[in-house]
């Protein structure tokens, strides 16, 4: 009977609630007990809520201090947690004689931290984007109320109608690739009225979009997932939103916005803010200016926007049992912001992996953001980057023709620059994504330069990430960028063909599909592939080799861009070769007995293990 009552007066305190109170958003809307952080920040939105005076009850739960701006309609709480067990609280609010309460709720947490592992040089990452991979539920194609109200496959910028379900219902096709982990691109709400599809301005950082599903749906995503042996790394933006986001709509404070006396945009150069010789106006441009005209750039120096986006990684990495995090436009925020953020986290989650997005032209510029790199006295804290330079070196190394410094020679001297980074082997190296060409077509449809491409993506080091499509020879040009975000073929009930199934793919696609395959199950079975040293030789006569290595395996790996075969000079690589008898190719299982006598195909690639 006891309990009953409690219950019947908490219905009764919820539904006073609703008819009483001015509250529009909490957030968070709940949290979780026993974090390490033991402070939190709960932004309460309603009209003129400020003009409220907030107490907090629950059991070793105390209201620190409040905090207001300019807007009245935002008011802060700032709460001690210390000590404080799960449990349900009541906020209760006053403004003279009339008063409200309304519940919050300090859940027990999901998991154990040191539970969560994240990314590493064995895994192999999976980008896709989730309007554009699979419509796994047609129903909410179309959700009334928002700003885009249409779905046309035709237009590259408009909504297609993928999903979260849709993702969900493949993953056995991603498993059967051999992927180990999953990066989608932005999931959160995009409630704008145009280019709403790709995820980058969002509109509530605490909400999937209803196009693409509920929180409930991509906390489902991310356990079946798992069930799978697939991570999931979330895409997080903090540089900007979309101006359609209530915060921007109904301003918190001109504080949380970079003003400009007209709109200015950002310049798009971290060597900005490394250059020895570059002008104050061109750094703050590029932390400072915004992206687009409707992307608001936002001002981290700002301790109530700062703890606002930092408490918002924790919320979905406890919700939803994230593995890792891609951080966008990573140089734009304020340097100091993003050192806060990556200790923030890793003081909750100490084995989560984060990689952040430095788009640079030079590897000097890109090696300053990573935490140990020798060009870095500020402390740098992130370990994972983004390699660009080995993606331009991929890709030019490969059309044009060898020389000096071109072709081949162009990727063995951007990794002879390894010592410039912290640790070149937590880099994320990739062929391409959803902001480039596809290198299908950078590369002219060939497919003996795409095998290239793939062999050096699995078997350099690094841990590779693999653009959708990439496995079946996509093509595109990113002009625009939606001409590289097509939809899979077989994602939805109306396509001609399923390429999720080989009856759907042609000849040449099942081609490709089984070759990198057989290099990702190489790769993850072969930790030379993964941790193991490497030694290269200066490319001669267009030919490229080097060895991966470690106690247990060698793995040789020569590539050839001439027309004609070449022989390897065992003289040359007799200090890896001397040692051993024979070797196998792995892609195709043939066997050599002479390795005095090895003979790389035109236009091919070779990946041996060596045998002694």
């Amino acid at each position: 009977m006891r309990i009953v009552f409690i219950q019947l007066c908490s219905l009764l305190l919820i539904a006073y609630a609703g008819a009483a109170q001015p509250i529009q958003k909490i957030q968070p809307a709940f949290w979780y007990a026993g974090m390490k952080q033991e402070t939190l920040q709960v932004l309460i939105y309603g009209k003129k809520i400020a003009q409220w005076t907030p107490t907090v009850s629950g059991q070793s739960v105390v209201l620190m201090r409040t905090r207001t701006t300019e807007n009245p309609n935002y008011l802060f709480l700032y709460l001690s947690l210390r000590g404080a067990p799960a449990q349900t609280c009541t906020l209760t609010f006053t403004q003279g004689k009339k008063k409200f309460h309304r519940l919050y709720e300090l859940r027990p947490r999901n998991r154990k931290p040191e539970d969560v592992q994240g990314f590493s040089h064995s895994d192999i990452i999976y980008l896709l984007f989730p309007d554009r991979f699979a419509n796994g539920d047609p129903s909410n194609d179309v959700v009334a109320g928002l700003k885009e109200s249409r779905v046309d496959r035709l237009q590259p910028g408009a909504r297609h109608g993928g999903d979260l379900q849709g993702i969900i219902n493949n993953l056995d096709y991603l498993a059967s690739l051999g992927i180990t982990c999953l990066w989608l691109n932005p999931v959160l709400e995009n409630d704008q009225p145009t280019f709403s599809y790709h995820g980058y301005a969002a509109t509530d950082l605490y909400e999937v979009d209803p196009r693409l599903g509920t929180n409930e749906l991509y906390a489902t995503l991310v356990a079946k997932a798992h069930e799978y042996g697939i991570k999931v790394i979330k895409d997080v933006i903090y540089n900007h939103i979309g101006n359609e986001n209530f915060l921007i709509r109904d301003p918190v404070s001109a504080k949380w916005v970079n003003q400009w006396e007209q709109f200015t945009r950002c310049n798009y150069r971290p060597s900005t803010l490394i250059d020895p010789y570059a002008a104050p106006g061109d750094t703050r441009r590029t932390v400072a200016g915004w992206f687009d005209t409707h992307m608001p750039d936002l001002n981290q120096t700002d301790t109530l926007l700062a703890d606002y986006l930092i408490q918002n990684t924790i919320w979905w990495i406890e919700y939803a049992q994230l593995d890792g995090l891609r951080i966008d436009t990573y140089p734009y925020p304020y340097p100091e912001f993003m050192n806060q953020l990556v200790r923030r986290v890793r003081t909750e989650y100490p084995n989560l992996s984060m990689v952040g997005e430095v788009w640079d032209q030079t590897i000097n510029h890109i090696a300053w953001f990573q935490k140990g790199s020798p060009l870095n006295r500020r402390g740098n804290e992130l370990e994972y980057l983004f390699d660009f330079n080995l993606y331009y070196a991929i890709r030019d190394g490969l059309r044009e023709p060898f020389g000096w410094t071109t072709g081949l020679t162009r990727i063995y001297y951007t990794l002879a620059q390894d010592f410039v980074y912290g640790d070149p082997y937590k880099l994320v190296t990739f062929l391409d994504n959803h902001d480039v060409s596809r290198i299908y077509s950078e590369l002219g449809e060939d497919f003996n330069k795409w095998k290239q491409a793939v062999t050096l993506l699995l078997t350099l080091r690094g841990i590779p990430c693999i653009y959708y499509g990439t496995e079946l020879l996509f093509s595109g040009f990113a002009n625009p960028d939606g001409l590289v975000r097509q939809d899979f073929p077989g994602g939805w009930a109306t396509d001609a063909r399923n390429k999720f199934l080989p009856q759907g793919r042609t000849e040449q696609e099942q081609a490709a599909f089984d070759y990198l395959q057989k290099l990702i199950e190489f790769r993850k079975g072969h930790p030379a592939l993964q941790t193991g040293k490497m030694r290269h030789y200066v490319p001669e006569n267009d030919t490229y080799v080097f060895f991966r290595f470690d106690q247990r395996d060698v793995v040789m790996v020569a590539i050839n861009t001439a027309d004609q075969p070449r022989k390897l000079d065992y003289a040359r690589y007799a200090d890896m070769l001397q040692k051993h008898s024979q070797a196998v190719e792995i892609t195709t299982g043939v066997v050599y007995a002479d390795l005095k006598n090895l003979e790389v195909p035109p236009r091919d690639s070779m990946v041996l293990l060596l045998r002694r």
